[in-house]
């Protein structure tokens, strides 16, 4: 039974708070001017031009191999206006790729200093304590869906004195620990930039095709692969995957995944954390494909003393099952 002020959890089958809620790092620019929309629907992999004023959208920017520039998610605030936001650190690396084809472009790209406030669970914008638009309250109110648990992002400037969007939290809203958040981020299956995605990603190799694709809208930098991946069935060489690790040491990034015969290394951890609904660690990891979730697989690293470390675990299909 869950109590009040709980719910369900349909990754780890655990009671949890109805409503968590945790001050994320992003970095936010504003993109505006006479060619924005023209300039953002040629570089960006998803229909943004079919945006309202208000609504978001998950997008990448692509090489023109169609590898992972940047991954943002973009919000229309005006006929000629856009807020993109990503992860914190990758802002620059944002601004540099959309300067790079800029050209002559009627086009504005402006770092704002935002922050935001994530919410995962059952929240209703109504619920908000400070309507968004208003005074203090948050610019932009993005909807978000991780699978089994969706909630709100809110991002804009921070009140005066209020560094920490307090005055932002709806009732019942729970703060929660880094480690929490990264083990249910772990535990849906969502991809990190710098530690699942890369430069050398592909957007298939880590599930973000459905997340953050059109394949109705026009042409974009880096369309071809991504299209001919996708009328071959999405066929890639490895795979993102989630490991639910035995014991009680948390594996680090960089440790190595192998067969569970020992004959053939598949491919670092990504991403781990403890979780606390599991009682042991989770981690991601993507994977050679002749790993076929769900399979049991081997960890291995050293020590910061040196000694040889080893772990059982299996990996399986994302998001991760309880």
């Amino acid at each position: 039974m869950t109590g009040p002020g709980t719910s369900h959890d349909l990754m780890t089958g655990q009671s949890m708070p109805a409503l968590e809620a945790r001050l994320v790092p992003r970095d936010v620019l504003e993109v505006s001017g006479a060619d924005a929309v023209s300039y953002l629907q040629g570089q960006c992999s998803q229909d943004v031009a079919g945006l309202a004023e208000g609504a978001s959208a998950e997008a990448l920017l692509l090489s023109p191999q169609g590898k992972v520039d940047a991954w943002v998610r973009c919000t229309r605030t005006g006929p000629e206006a856009f807020v993109l936001d990503t992860e914190a650190g990758q802002g620059p690396a944002v601004v540099a790729r959309l300067e790079r084809f800029r050209l002559r472009t009627k086009v504005e790209i402006r770092p704002m200093a935002w922050r935001c406030l994530a919410l995962r669970g059952s929240v209703d914008v109504a619920a908000l304590p400070v309507p968004p638009g208003s005074p203090g309250g948050p610019a932009v109110v993005a909807a978000l869906s991780w699978p089994g648990r969706s909630g709100l992002d809110l991002l804009g400037p921070a009140p005066d004195g209020d560094s920490e969007l307090t005055g932002w939290l709806p009732a019942g809203a729970v703060l929660v620990g880094a480690e929490a958040w990264e083990a249910a981020r772990i535990a849906a299956g969502i991809p990190a930039v710098g530690a699942e995605v890369t430069g050398a990603t592909i957007p298939a190799e880590v599930g973000l095709v459905e997340r953050t694709v059109s394949f109705t809208k026009g042409c974009y930098t880096g369309q071809e692969l991504v299209a001919r991946l996708d009328a071959r069935g999405s066929k890639v060489a490895r795979r993102l995957c989630g490991l639910v690790v035995e014991g009680a040491e948390v594996p680090p990034v960089g440790a190595a995944v192998w067969t569970a015969d020992g004959d053939h290394e598949v491919g670092p951890v990504t991403s781990s954390a403890w979780s606390a609904g599991r009682s042991g660690p989770v981690a991601l990891a993507v994977l050679h494909r002749r790993v076929e979730p769900p399979t049991p697989v081997v960890i291995r690293w050293s020590a910061a003393d040196g000694a040889a470390c080893q772990a059982v675990a299996e990996a399986r299909p994302l998001p991760l099952a309880p």
